[in-house]
C-alpha cells in the first residue's frame, strides 16, 4: 500500500488527506465547507500550491464530486491505483470497536447504532462513508473511531456512580474522545524526550474550539475528561465542560426550559462564548487585555478547570514524565500554556518563559531545563494517525 485518502466529514463539511504510507508526506489535501447551502467553497492544496473554488454542494456526494474534481485538475491523479484505500474518521465507537474497522454492512449498523451517543458525529460521518462507497467502489475502506484509543480505561474511570442496570441498559458510561489526536501526541511525547512508549507517563492537553485532557501510561488512555459524549470535561468554545447536573433540573423547572433547550444551551451557547461573548480564545484574550471583566473571567475560569485536570491527572499517574500541549490554542496561545501549569511547581514543573513565548512551530520542548516533568509543544496530526491504523489493520 502507497496511498491512503483520510476522510473527515462533518455536517457541513469535508476535510481529506491523501498520504502516501510509505514516506507518510501529504501529496494533497484539502477542506470543503458550506455543503447543503446556497454557496460552497473548497481550498486544494499540493505541494506545489493552494487553489480556491466557489462551488454550491448540495450534498455529501456532491462534495465527493467536488474533491475528485479537484484532484484531477490539481493533482495528483486518482488512478493508478490511488488511493489504495480509504480511511475515515468517526467519532464514536462505543465500547464495541477497540481499533479501525473494515467498513462492510454491520460495521456501517453500528455506526448508525452509536449516532444516539454522538448525534452530531456519526450522521455526517455515514454520510461521508456513503459517499466514498458510491465514488471509490471496490477499494477497501476503513472507519478509526477516536473513542477506541480510550477502550484501555479501567471499570472505575469509566464508570458513572448512578443505579448499574439503568446504566447497562442505555449505554451509559464514558467512551471519551480526540483518541486519534491523544494517541499520536503521547507517543510522539515519548519519542521526542527519548523515552520508553511503553513506560512513558504523559498527560496530554488537546486544546482546541473542543477540549479534552488524557493520562497516558505506558501507551494506554487510563482517564480522560470527555466522557459519555464530547460535552464533559474541560471549558470550551461553546460546550460547557463539567457542570452540576443539578443545574439542568433547576434551569428546566425554573427557566422552563426543555430538554432540546437543556442540549442547545451546554453544547452550542456556554463555554467561551456564554462567558464572554465570543467561542475564540484568540478574541476573548484580546478583549481580556482591554479590560473586559467578562473576558478575563473566562479565562480565568478555563484555566482553573485545566488546572483542575492537571492535578488529578498527575495524582491518577503517580507523577508523569511530559504534558503536552496540542491543538490550535494548546499549539499556539502561550498564556493558555503558562497558566495551565502556573501553579504546579510542587511537582517539579518549571516552565521556560522564553521557550514558551518564541515564534517557534513545531515539536518543541517549553520547559526549563531543571524541570522535573518536561512540558512539551506537540502539533497533533491525526490524519496521519489514520492512515497509519489504517495500513496496519489491512496488513499491507
Amino acid at each position: 500500500m502507497s496511498t491512503v485518502l483520510v476522510i473527515n466529514s462533518g455536517s457541513s463539511s469535508l476535510k481529506y488527506q491523501l498520504i502516501d504510507t510509505d514516506t507518510e508526506q501529504v501529496l494533497g489535501k484539502g477542506l470543503i465547507e458550506r455543503i447543503g447551502q446556497r454557496t460552497g467553497s473548497s481550498s486544494h492544496s499540493t505541494p506545489e500550491g493552494e487553489h480556491l473554488t466557489e462551488r454550491a454542494m448540495r450534498d455529501h456526494p456532491s462534495a465527493f464530486r467536488a474533491m475528485i474534481d479537484a484532484f484531477r485538475l490539481h493533482g495528483p491523479a486518482l488512478d493508478d491505483g490511488t488511493p489504495a484505500a480509504l480511511a475515515h474518521r468517526v467519532v464514536q465507537g462505543g465500547a464495541r470497536f477497540s481499533g479501525p474497522a473494515r467498513i462492510d454492512d454491520r460495521v456501517l449498523q453500528d455506526i448508525d447504532e452509536l449516532s444516539a451517543l454522538a448525534p452530531l458525529h456519526n450522521p455526517p460521518a455515514l454520510a461521508g462513508i456513503g459517499a466514498a462507497l458510491e465514488a471509490f467502489p471496490g477499494i477497501p475502506q476503513v472507519a478509526v473511531f477516536d473513542t477506541a484509543f480510550h477502550v484501555t480505561l479501567p471499570p472505575e474511570a469509566f464508570t458513572y456512580a448512578i443505579d448499574k442496570d439503568l446504566a447497562a441498559r442505555h449505554r451509559v458510561r464514558r467512551y471519551g474522545a480526540h483518541g486519534t489526536s491523544h494517541k499520536y501526541v503521547s507517543r510522539r511525547a515519548a519519542e521526542f524526550l527519548g523515552v520508553d512508549v511503553d513506560t512513558a507517563k504523559v498527560i496530554v492537553l488537546h486544546l482546541g474550539n473542543g477540549a479534552s485532557a488524557c493520562a497516558v501510561d505506558g501507551g494506554r488512555s487510563i482517564d480522560t475528561s470527555m466522557g459519555m459524549t464530547p460535552l464533559e470535561g474541560l471549558v470550551m468554545g461553546t460546550r460547557s465542560g463539567d457542570i452540576d447536573p443539578a443545574v439542568l433540573l433547576h434551569l428546566s423547572r425554573r427557566a422552563d426550559l426543555s430538554i432540546d433547550d437543556l442540549d442547545e444551551l451546554l453544547n452550542r451557547r456556554s463555554g467561551l462564548l456564554g462567558l464572554s461573548g465570543s467561542a475564540d480564545l484568540r478574541d476573548v484574550v484580546s478583549r481580556a487585555d482591554s479590560g473586559d471583566a467578562d473576558a478575563q473571567l473566562a479565562i480565568d475560569v478555563y484555566l482553573h478547570r485545566l488546572r483542575h485536570y492537571l492535578g488529578a491527572y498527575l495524582a491518577q499517574l503517580g507523577g508523569a514524565d511530559a504534558i503536552a500541549f496540542t491543538a490550535g490554542v494548546g499549539e499556539n496561545s502561550p498564556r493558555i500554556r503558562a497558566g495551565a501549569v502556573a501553579t504546579l511547581g510542587f511537582a517539579g514543573v518549571q516552565l521556560d518563559e522564553v521557550r514558551n513565548s518564541s515564534p517557534e512551530r513545531g515539536e518543541r520542548i517549553i520547559s526549563a531545563e531543571g524541570s522535573r516533568v518536561a512540558v512539551l509543544v506537540i502539533p497533533t496530526n491525526e490524519e496521519l494517525e489514520i492512515a497509519r491504523q489504517s495500513v496496519e489493520l489491512l496488513g499491507t
